[in-house]
């Protein structure tokens, strides 16, 4: 009899405490960190980088996954308001299909080459109509961008890619430098070590601060309320 009232206790605990290890093994394993590749070319220098900075995540237990937006041509953005009676954007194409995947992701990682000491054309189009039609998808989670170039115009394309995120409620992420590497072709960027760093670094301090909001969360720390009325000034009337 004793032996049976022992199993029967085991039993009740083991009901009323896995649920509860799940949930948080579930939690854990739903981190994940969105890299999106702006570059015509799939295994090049911009993936290079993109590939150091999820190592790193992967390394912290947060699954990546890497995206070559540019695959394709990219239509631009016409401002047709299709997306704000739909919910998508008017062109059925990659911006859609990243657009739901920001649905359940937690952080972006948004990379392009150097382009005349700017993002590349594709990458443009794309961002343009993603936080166009989606910004909700994407608002009050991290962002991180990473360039890449032969030699310079790198700081301007980083100021460009992050004027995404701060108009969007996004934590922007950095590193111990500018996100940047360097190199003509992946072999190269492969020697740019100080490079390379730059994007394990970024890695890890990006999965240092998925971890903290993560805490902030269970610890009952909610993302800012909007104010109820969104102000727009007009400067010409």
């Amino acid at each position: 009899m004793k032996k049976i009232f022992t199993t029967f206790i085991i039993l009740v605990l083991l009901s009323t405490t896995m649920p509860c290890i799940a949930q948080n093994l579930k939690t854990e394993s739903k981190m994940k960190v969105l890299l999106l590749n702006g570059s015509p070319h799939e295994k090049g220098c911009t993936y290079t980088a993109l590939s150091e900075v999820a190592k790193s995540l992967n390394e912290e237990g947060i699954e990546t996954e890497i995206i070559w937006v540019a695959k394709t041509e990219i239509a631009s953005c016409t401002a047709c308001d299709f997306c704000f009676k739909t919910g998508k954007c008017v062109f059925d194409d990659i911006v859609n299909q990243v657009a739901e995947k920001a649905k359940n992701v937690d952080a972006f990682i948004f990379g392009s080459p150097v382009y005349y000491s700017g993002i590349n054309g594709a990458m443009v189009s794309f961002l343009n109509r993603l936080f166009r039609s989606a910004s909700a998808n994407l608002a009050y989670k991290p962002g991180a961008a990473v360039v890449s170039a032969r030699r310079a115009g790198t700081t301007a394309t980083l100021e460009q890619l992050n004027q995404y995120f701060t108009i969007n409620n996004m934590p922007v992420v950095s590193s111990q430098y500018w996100n940047m590497v360097h190199g003509n072709t992946p072999e190269e960027v492969m020697q740019d070590k100080e490079g390379l760093q730059i994007m394990r670094t970024l890695g890890h301090n990006m999965a240092w601060l998925l971890k903290s909001i993560e805490a902030g969360k269970k610890a009952g720390i909610n993302i800012p309320e909007k104010e109820e009325i969104r102000e727009r000034t007009n400067y010409i009337r």
